[in-house]
């Protein structure tokens, strides 16, 4: 069982107890806001669920974030293979925090975590990032953890109906 941990955070494993503030997180406007849907209580559970089977398979996936100091769960950061048919192949970082844990470096803290664990233990050659146009504190993370945009490689996310949120962009960092 793969867990990292920073000077502040743990990526972990997901706990039963995670399910309430998970869904609480997935009910929030402002943290759905470049998503086409708030989740319900039960598609939050199903998440998880797919989140652990990962994780169970791999030893690394979309890790659990519980604050070390208090012991509070505040999201999910991690690693994931990209989604069959999207235009682009490898692995993902991504995160999301509960609005409470926003702007205390805590998504940057995990994000630089996971690319360590990505380079160093997986030993991957690039690790690739997406958001939609909009996300700028997402973009803005993308870019203190070292990742480039691409432009070129911006594109028309598959799963999203057509609208505001549809178009992504694309950052990437090598090895």
């Amino acid at each position: 069982m793969s867990e990292l941990h920073t000077d502040r955070l743990l990526l972990r494993h997901w706990r039963e107890s995670d399910l309430d503030p998970w869904a609480a997180l997935n009910a929030d406007p402002e943290v759905r806001e470049h998503f086409p849907d708030l989740l319900t209580r039960e598609q939050s559970a199903a998440s998880i669920a797919r989140f652990q089977a990962g994780l169970d398979r791999r030893g690394h996936g979309w890790w659990a974030v519980e604050v070390l100091a208090t012991g509070a769960f505040i999201g999910f950061t991690g690693l994931d293979p990209a989604d069959e048919g999207m235009p682009f192949t490898g692995v993902e970082i991504g995160w999301r925090l509960a609005r409470s844990a926003w702007g205390h470096g805590y998504a940057t803290e995990a994000a630089l975590a996971c690319l360590d664990f990505g380079f160093k233990t997986l030993e991957l050659p690039e690790i690739v990032a997406i958001t939609t146009t909009t996300n700028l504190r997402s973009q803005a993370v993308m870019r203190r953890i070292g990742m480039t945009r691409d432009p070129a490689a911006d594109f028309d996310h598959p799963n999203v109906p057509a609208g505001p949120l549809r178009r992504h962009v694309l950052y990437r960092i090598h090895r």
